[in-house]
């Protein structure tokens, strides 16, 4: 611990008889230690970085830390074989390198997306259900559906239907864009797929999945409204469209917590079981009781025990039972979603960010449950689906940011000279808060310190408020308040990190429900990390700011920054391949991030990129507020040519001086509006005006030619 000490005797003139904390190891013991600090050793490893950050928890088994201190993904899985694995840090490399320099020229943020762990993790989950089947003697099949909701990203959806084709796996939609898109993808799927219809339905809504249904989709339309049912009867005789319906049920059984408010009798959606009998009798009187064949219901996200859904399905299960009795042809129980994510690698059931369960517990438990219902009330075993969306896309994509700086309170350093002016220029409270506060330095008591430190800086500025004391005087009291509370021990320690990123944007669950992810530097785990921070976005606005981390804690152990040298500091956000990038706003017309997609080679760095596509630029972010880039461009181009006229200049002069402020205005509009890399003040047009990559599995074939900018072209069109 520093002495406390700083040789002021005469910042206190004699006669008020004491000379500020002159002793110089009055603090030197007895400080409690910091309760965040990073465990102290000698040697840093890889390993102990795993530790610190629970990379073993939450990431097994798609992402551990190698020993070069990188974040690798293991992208099959537990099958991954050593040479497999991709390190991230390569990966951003490649991504973020000049063209000319062999890389894409993306700018950060970046959003990296392996397909191989999408795959993986959709084979197990089915393999997990049908060990589940098997063991249990379950007498029909699983088949998964995926609410496209969680991520709508053509290739996430595209992949999801590719790989699960042979597992006769389905998508589910909530609306109108995303059944449009559900129905073109399913054309290349599986013919037993299902196309799941949920949410708030029209007219045209239900033409359209009717439309479907004509189309050989394997369609259920699912009644949210008991209203709905008159429009699917009244639209189906006018298309003679037999239509498959299904029906939500407001189950008694929910959790607690943020994701458990979503069921219930309460809940947003579903029928009651009045309502359910109302359905049974109508489609009984039109006829068409054999058209109902699904149950549906949601006991709500992020699931914590297997005990909940186990009674949650057995309630469910139940419904369906007597469904079947009542006539209905009854053929799929749909889970809905809620299989959860350990988000802090802690396995618990009592958090939001944890479940205490895994892929097996989970399949197993569902199984038994619909088994025992049915074997007890004699009713032929449904098919099993389920949404769960959360689990099958999180882990496979992950978001890269940029820490560009980071900052601290750092006070003025005061001369004895400039304490004694200092104490000159108080009022007598604040002097005798002075000598208060010297007294209880040397006898050792550290709260008294604190408080008259506190009461000294109180005073100073109210005096500055009044106009007595100037801005250095109420800079010398931080100065000395800041001393004392660093000497004892009560300074806060942590730093804040400035990132290149909005939160709102690419992570707005933490700001909008406190959603907590795992976030690590995905390199530099070989080092100790030597300090605590909170990370800061770019945005204009206090709550853009990420201060609670996995684990309970208000900061995150970093490492320095490179003083001077411009190496980047890269943080890894993980786990949030699911809702982020489309509940994603604007705020400050901060755009998405750039995107990669990998995929595991046998070159030799494990990995080749199949498709990347810088984030949105400057202009396409104005036009999605109605804004006109062009117009825009047009009225500042026109303004720039009026003013340089008016120079006194050479015309020769005046004419290259616009054409430079010209291009750098039309840059503008097309570079992103993240900050720009160390290394540069611009970017290349190519990579940041919509232009794209796009190859088959294999390796990159280069970028859109379309998309070259020539010298004389103030206003390229580009589209990816």
């Amino acid at each position: 611990m520093p002495a406390l000490g700083c040789c002021v005797e005469s910042a206190v003139s004699p006669p008020l008889g004491y000379s500020f904390l002159s002793t110089p190891e009055i603090f030197s013991s007895g400080v409690p230690p910091s309760t965040n600090a990073v465990p102290f050793t000698t040697h840093w490893s890889p390993e102990l970085s795993s530790d610190l950050y629970r990379v073993d928890g939450w990431g097994a088994p798609y992402f551990t830390v190698n020993s070069s201190g990188d974040i690798s993904v293991r992208p099959h899985g537990t099958d991954t074989l050593p040479h497999q694995e991709i390190d991230l840090l390569k990966v951003v490399k490649k991504a973020s390198d000049p063209i000319n320099s062999g890389g894409l020229g993306l700018q950060l943020p970046l959003v990296v997306r392996f397909p191989d762990v999408l795959k993986n993790r959709l084979e197990s989950l089915q393999s997990a259900f049908d060990y589940a089947v098997q063991s249990e003697g379950y007498e029909a099949h699983y088949q998964g559906v995926y609410p496209v909701k969680c991520n709508q990203d053509r290739f996430v959806v595209e992949d999801i239907v590719k790989f699960g084709s042979g597992f006769r796996f389905g998508l589910e939609a909530g609306s109108k864009p995303e059944l449009l898109l559900a129905m073109s993808s399913l054309c290349k799927g599986s013919s037993e797929g299902l196309l799941v219809c949920n949410g708030f339905k029209d007219a045209e809504y239900i033409s359209l999945a009717l439309v479907a249904r004509k189309l050989q989709l394997n369609t259920v339309i699912v009644l949210e409204q008991e209203e709905e049912l008159d429009l699917v009867i009244d639209i189906s005789r006018k298309m003679a469209v037999r239509p498959v319906i299904g029906l939500r049920a407001k189950l008694r059984t929910k959790h607690s917590g943020h994701f458990g408010s979503t069921s219930g009798e309460k809940g947003k959606f579903g029928l009651t079981t009045t309502q359910i009998l109302r359905v049974v009798r109508k489609l009984e009187e039109s006829g068409m009781l054999d058209c109902l064949q699904l149950l549906h219901f949601h006991i709500g996200s992020q699931i914590p025990s297997t005990a909940l859904l186990a009674d949650g399905v057995g309630e469910a299960a139940q419904v369906y039972s007597e469904l079947v009795r009542l006539g209905a042809g009854m053929k799929f129980i749909d889970i809905g979603g809620g299989l959860g994510i350990d988000y802090d690698g802690t396995k618990s059931s009592d958090s939001d960010v944890s479940v205490g369960y895994g892929l097996q517990d989970y399949a197993s438990t569902v199984v038994q449950a619909v088994r025992f219902v049915c074997d007890r009330k004699n009713v032929k075993h449904p098919v099993i689906c389920s949404e769960s969306g959360r689990a099958i896309v999180s882990h496979h994509s992950v978001l890269i940011f940029e820490a560009v700086s980071s900052t601290t309170t750092r006070s003025q350093e005061l001369s004895s000279v400039g304490l004694q002016s200092f104490v000159e220029k108080l009022n007598d409270d604040a002097r005798a808060d002075y000598r208060n506060l010297s007294a209880a330095a040397i006898r050792g008591e550290y709260d008294t310190c604190m408080l008259y430190a506190d009461q000294l800086k109180q005073r100073c500025v109210e005096q500055f408020k009044d106009g007595n004391l100037d801005i250095e005087q109420l800079a010398a009291v931080d100065a000395v308040c800041d001393f004392v509370s660093k000497a004892i021990g009560a300074s806060d320690p942590v730093r804040t990190y400035h990132v290149n990123l909005s939160v709102f944007t690419s992570i707005p669950d933490f700001w909008a429900i406190d959603q907590l992810f795992p976030i690590v530097p995905i390199h530099k785990l070989d080092e100790r990390p030597s300090a605590r921070g909170i990370l800061s976005d770019l945005t204009c606005d206090s709550d853009g700011k990420i201060d609670k981390f996995i684990g309970g804690e208000s900061s995150l152990p970093l490492h320095e920054l490179g003083s001077g040298n411009g190496a980047p500091y890269y943080l890894g956000m993980f786990l949030g391949g699911a809702y982020e990038e489309a509940l994603g706003g604007l705020h400050n017309l901060f755009g998405g991030p750039s995107v990669l997609r990998v995929s595991q080679s046998d070159s030799p760095h494990s990995f080749a990129v199949t498709y990347a596509v810088p984030g949105p630029s400057c202009a396409d972010v104005l036009r999605a507020m109605q804004h006109e880039p062009e117009l825009m461009f047009e009225t500042l181009k026109h303004r720039a040519e009026e003013f340089m006229h008016k120079e006194e200049e050479e015309e020769e002069n005046k004419e290259v001086a616009f054409a430079s402020l010209a291009s750098s205005l039309n840059q503008s509009f097309h570079n992103m509006p993240y900050l720009a890399p160390h290394s540069s003040c611009c970017f290349s047009a190519a990579a940041n005006s919509g232009g794209y990559y796009y190859c088959n599995d294999e390796n990159i074939v280069g970028v859109g030619a379309e998309c070259a900018i020539g010298e004389e072209e103030f206003w390229p069109y580009c589209v990816a």
